[in-house]
């Protein structure tokens, strides 16, 4: 067949492409439907209707928006309201707004019912605000004091209680009690006469605290306070070792009154200026033996044990 220009054209041609292209067809839609999962969704070919796109975007953005609101806290989800409230229908943001009185934190409530010391009389009458602040207090650890000395040389200083993580660390005891020192050689103890104010009524506290030579200088600026000095443990002897020295110093008391027996009936049995020498002799023998008793057993160097060591080696720590 010929075309306009001379071109040759076959009648099968057009043919055999379509057929290609209608069994590359098949073969895609049987490997579609065997890969298939059971609860997938049907492929649309055409565009959704307008309706059905709207109705898909807005339950989407719902979901959105509900997870955004869970991950809020009530008061951010409650001003959050507030804000569209007043921007959907007007109004001031001043009708909303809470008193600040009654928003208060539960560590605003532990700084205004706090107390350095607790005592009985002030466990009286307790509020839910004071077991609160009692329950703070408990968890802290009174054996040593964190200080403030930034005020010196007014004679100022602020005292508080450590906290557990304080303790870890080693601040306060291994570490200078100065809340802005962190020295560790040279730590001395004092022993400080806290004065304060609490609640309108003056108390006193004496309290521990381990510092550096230049926080202990800062500390002592005005007057000298009382240092704690290290005392030499005394030794204590095991109550076995007590008993067993106890019986021996009785055997050994025995045995000498029995030769002292037997020494005086030989001397009886001889003259009479015998007699008198013998007794005399044996008189001051037994003052001897006597005085040697009463002094008692002799002291044996014994080896420390190992819970003396261990004392003797964290006696200097603990002041």
């Amino acid at each position: 067949m010929l075309r306009g220009a001379g071109e040759y054209d076959s009648d099968f041609s057009d043919e055999d492409d379509d057929k290609e292209k209608n069994a590359d067809r098949e073969r895609l839609e049987k490997e579609e439907a065997l890969l298939k999962k059971p609860f997938q969704k049907e492929r649309h070919g055409k565009l959704a209707h307008r309706k059905t796109a709207d109705d898909e975007w807005d339950r989407e953005e719902a979901r959105n928006w509900r997870v955004h609101l869970i991950s809020m806290d009530a008061f951010a989800r409650h001003k959050k309201f507030v804000n569209d409230y007043i921007l959907y229908y007007g109004g001031k943001m001043q009708d909303f707004q809470l008193s600040k009185e009654h928003n208060k934190t539960d560590m605003d409530v532990v700084r205004e019912n706090h107390r350095f010391l607790w005592q009985d009389e002030d466990e009286e009458n307790m509020t839910w605000e004071k077991k609160l602040a009692k329950k703070y207090y408990d968890k802290l650890f009174k054996e040593y004091c964190i200080a403030d000395l930034s005020k010196y040389k007014e004679n100022k200083f602020g005292f508080r209680w450590r906290v557990e993580k304080e303790v870890i660390s080693g601040k306060g005891q291994f570490c200078c009690g100065n809340k802005a020192c962190d020295e560790k050689e040279g730590l001395k103890s004092w022993e400080v006469n806290f004065g304060y104010v609490e609640h309108g009524e003056k108390r006193n506290a004496l309290v521990k605290l381990r510092l550096c030579p230049e926080c202990s200088y800062k500390l002592n600026y005005h007057h000298r306070r009382r240092e704690i000095q290290p005392n030499a443990k005394k030794r204590k002897v095991p109550k076995e070792k007590k008993e067993s020295s106890r019986k021996k110093s009785n055997s050994s008391h025995s045995r000498k009154k029995t030769k002292y027996t037997d020494e005086s009936s030989d001397i009886h049995t001889g003259s009479s200026e015998t007699d008198t020498s013998g007794t005399d002799g044996d008189e001051g023998n037994d003052e001897k033996t006597d005085a040697e008793f009463w002094k008692g057993p002799n002291q044996e160097a014994d080896e420390k044990t190992r819970e003396e060591e261990f004392d003797e080696y964290f006696q200097d720590m603990f002041l």
